[in-house]
């Protein structure tokens, strides 16, 4: 083909096909992808006899492959975005497709695909096992590309450690393997998320753009709430949750997010989205009805009241007070009102201080026999475990008989989780677990101290207080072993690290710049 005509051929493929989709000849390898797609779908769909849900998720899985091999940093913020949206457990009474597509699921266990023994992967596994895949082909092929550093790197490998090893001594003394596996995994995804995310995030705009994808998906699930709520005729309904367990989590988190821009006059685009969207997010929060929330914000806000520089913490009481006052006034008129829907956050709270009463408060009073019930049973175990725990795969003991709830692994997980871990790693892997814990919110506490980029300031606030809300939380109720709450605070911890290198990269420019003039 002649230039003249090969010419007229980009001219018309240009107003035919690009112009269109708003593409020219420098991005037109899209139109190809997209075709490439297309294609995918329609043999797809042929051959798997019309099942849009499989075809659907085969293609998506294989785009991210292809987005992990280009673009680590997006295919993470979609991971990330996906973890918070999808539901590993259903919300009784509200089917819903952000659990039925079962992202979570084991392949086997999923309806819509064919089932195969093999399928002992879930599409979330597959999805960070291609991060995971590509992160370590860029490391082998690109040159430029550096293992960093991660925060408290000791601490973390004699926690990560000591996993292993309760693991391999609960395999050793006729643990189940599979229930061991189903045990650790949640924490394996911590640590495993703790690693990756320094590596593949290095710049504020990763940060920024990071935390565009969690505030829209902690408020898409606020919205879940707010939907079913609305619906329900303004009430619950009589529902003990319209929403999953993890979310009021995240939600504090955005909480401590917004309170930290206003203090610190940063973030303004995502303050202006907080500040849109904050009735959702408390609405969300107050259906969510998990009383280990409410005492989670309140060490939250005192955390931020101990971290604050003094002239930042009286600028935080000058406004916190006066709705410190109000939140005191509606805990005096709701304290003793039991009927009122209103009165739900106050009768959750006095639930933790003062023993509910059967007739009146019947749900909060079984709930807090079982647990005491579990947590002798769990000290009655330790007394027999002490140093290295029963192990993973094993159930505790239980002098005292628990009645059946609609929870497979009741033998197994209880309520308690720091418990929980003393239980199952003994006090060897109890020292190991805090120590890690601990030393990382020292760390972020120096850093946060350190740091004068405002932005970044506040983002190493949440991390923080991140880590304490979890901590606090899973001291009350089922969350170290949650998918989406271990895989959010490992990729919030994992931003520690970047945030510190950021930092001491600007700083060293400045010192450069100041020695020059």
């Amino acid at each position: 083909m002649n230039t003249a005509n090969q010419s007229v051929y980009d001219s018309l493929f240009q107003r035919v096909l690009l112009s269109p989709l708003g593409l020219d000849k420098d991005n037109s390898v899209i139109l190809w992808i997209l075709l490439l797609f297309a294609s995918m779908m329609a043999a797809g769909m042929y051959y798997f006899d019309g099942n849009v849900a499989l075809v659907s998720g085969i293609l998506y899985l294989t785009f991210v492959l292809v987005l992990s091999l280009f673009r680590l940093d997006f295919s993470l913020y979609l991971f990330v975005f996906t973890v918070l949206l999808f539901e590993q457990y259903a919300i009784p009474g509200f089917p819903s497709i952000t659990h039925d597509v079962s992202f979570f699921n084991n392949l086997k266990e999923i309806s819509y695909v064919p089932f195969f023994e093999a399928g002992m992967v879930s599409p979330f596994e597959i999805h960070i096992l291609f991060i995971t895949c590509s992160l370590f082909l860029h490391i082998t092929i690109r040159k430029e590309f550096s293992l960093k550093p991660i925060a408290v790197w000791g601490a973390f490998l004699l926690f990560f450690g000591s996993l292993v090893f309760a693991f391999l001594n609960g395999m050793r003394t006729g643990g189940d393997f599979l229930v061991g596996l189903w045990e650790v995994r949640a924490l394996f995804y911590l640590c495993l998320t703790y690693m990756i995310v320094p590596q593949i995030l290095d710049s504020k705009e990763h940060i920024t753009m990071l935390f565009w994808v969690i505030i829209a998906g902690i408020t898409i699930k606020a919205l879940q709430g707010v939907v079913r709520f609305v619906d329900l005729g303004f009430s619950t309904g009589g529902f003990a949750v319209l929403t999953n367990h993890e979310d009021p989590v995240f939600m504090v988190t955005l909480f401590v997010l917004l309170i930290g821009f206003l203090l610190y006059k940063t973030g303004h685009k995502q303050k202006f989205w907080l500040l849109a969207s904050i009735v959702i997010l408390f609405v969300g929060f107050y259906v969510a009805q998990r009383r280990a929330t409410y005492g989670s914000l309140i060490v939250s806000i005192s955390v931020i009241l101990v971290l604050l520089p003094a002239l930042k913490r009286i600028q935080f009481l000058k406004y916190f007070l006066p709705v410190l006052a109000i939140l005191l006034v509606y805990g005096f008129v709701y304290w003793n009102n039991v009927d009122s829907p209103i009165a739900r956050p106050a009768q959750m709270v006095k639930s933790a201080f003062v023993e509910p009463d059967m007739e009146t408060n019947f749900r909060d009073y079984s709930s807090n026999l079982y647990r005491d019930n579990e947590n002798y049973n769990l000290a009655h175990t330790v007394v027999n475990n002490t140093v290295l725990g029963t192990g993973f795969g094993k159930p505790y003991d239980q002098p005292i008989p628990l009645v059946e709830i609609r929870f497979t692994l009741r033998d197994y997980i209880p309520h308690n989780q720091i418990y929980w871990v003393l239980v199952k790693t003994g006090a060897v892997g109890f020292f190991a677990f805090w120590f890690f814990f601990n030393c990382f919110v020292a760390k972020g506490t120096q850093v946060f101290m350190r740091l004068n980029d405002p932005y970044l300031k506040v983002i190493t606030m949440v991390i923080i207080i991140a880590v304490i809300n979890q901590m606090v939380v899973s001291f009350y109720d089922l969350q170290l072993t949650y998918y989406r709450s271990m895989i959010y605070l490992g990729c919030l911890m994992g931003l520690l690290p970047v945030i510190d290198r950021i930092d001491k990269e600007q700083k060293s420019r400045d010192d450069s710049k100041t020695e020059i003039v």
